[in-house]
């Protein structure tokens, strides 16, 4: 499985087609529905992923919060989260954080003039939503990211971790995919995150398992984001086989809701709900169901703003 997130609207377009074409022929071939299991876990974190390229207009703080709680109510007892970007990829090696500098200079960390995620983290301090804050670091020191950006947001009560997407982690030297996460790296990162709050946790992200560390495990939350599946049974087979089983007892988070998974998607009764309650019923462990901003318009109450 995988997804591309920076070309131009045509090239995306033939690369989503052809990805849904290719996943068909191969996405969850020969994968069964796991079974409904007797002590499967339950699904704590429900909501919404969010970036500054996925979805235009870009919503306000309100309908931010209509629509994870929307996602989060579709699971009795779920706790509304947001996966929220805070730094993304500048080609061909840099992080762009959407917030001022601290004056200092770092290697491939670039800054903007304002910051544009505070009155988010403000609203989101009173509404009883978790955010668990992304980079997608090229080249840039991971280390030095998290006490960037933990450093300037750790003071909000919505802030609950710091998250890495390993497909943009050194991609130059890989493109398309990024660098494999060794123990020694996870193991580092997750001590930087919590020696800035020790209830903080860390998340990888990716949608092959063997980019993640190899054996630490630590209280690290394991982010699936793969796409382009043959149908609903393909993804959920995938989801708890391939992912959820490997990485337990961790907690596991599966972002849900592509373009390139649309074809399927569409045709199913309240989707994220659907999707998110067949996923959970299969996994032995917590997990957390987020949908992508990408088609979040399309199943959730977000105004056109």
């Amino acid at each position: 499985m995988k997804r591309k997130t920076r070309m131009a609207a045509p090239a995306l377009a033939i690369m989503l087609l052809i990805g849904f074409q290719i996943g068909w022929l191969h996405a969850g071939a020969g994968k069964k529905m796991p079974p409904v299991l007797a002590g499967s876990g339950k699904i704590a974190f429900a909501g919404a992923r969010s970036s500054q390229y996925g979805i235009k207009p870009f919503p306000a703080p309100p309908d931010w919060k209509a629509a994870i709680g929307a996602v989060a109510g579709c699971f009795e007892g779920s706790a509304p989260v947001a996966v929220w970007i805070v730094g993304e990829l500048r080609r061909p090696a840099g992080c762009h954080l959407y917030f001022p500098g601290d004056g200092g200079s770092y290697p491939n960390i670039e800054f903007d003039a304002e910051d544009i995620h505070e009155r988010y983290l403000s609203f989101f301090d009173g509404a009883g939503i978790k955010v668990y804050l992304q980079v997608e670091p090229a080249l840039a020191d991971v280390k030095t990211l998290i006490d960037l950006v933990l450093g300037r947001y750790k003071s909000h009560p919505c802030v609950a971790g710091f998250g890495v997407d390993v497909e943009w982690y050194r991609e130059s030297e890989n493109p398309g995919w990024g660098v494999k996460v060794d123990d020694s790296s996870a193991r580092q990162w997750e001590a930087q995150v919590k020696s800035h709050n020790p209830g903080y946790r860390l998340f990888l992200k990716h949608w092959d398992r063997s980019w993640m560390p190899g054996t630490y495990r630590g209280d690290i939350i394991f982010v699936d984001d793969s796409q382009e599946f043959k149908d609903f049974e393909a993804m959920v087979a995938e989801f708890a086989n391939d992912w959820a089983d490997f990485f337990y007892p961790n907690t596991v988070f599966f972002q849900i809701g592509y373009p390139s998974d649309r074809p399927w998607w569409q045709r199913l009764d309240a989707p994220p709900r659907t999707i998110g309650e067949a996923i959970g019923k299969r996994i032995r462990q917590d997990c957390g169901i987020i949908w992508v901003d990408f088609t979040l318009r399309e199943v959730l109450p977000v105004r056109e703003n």
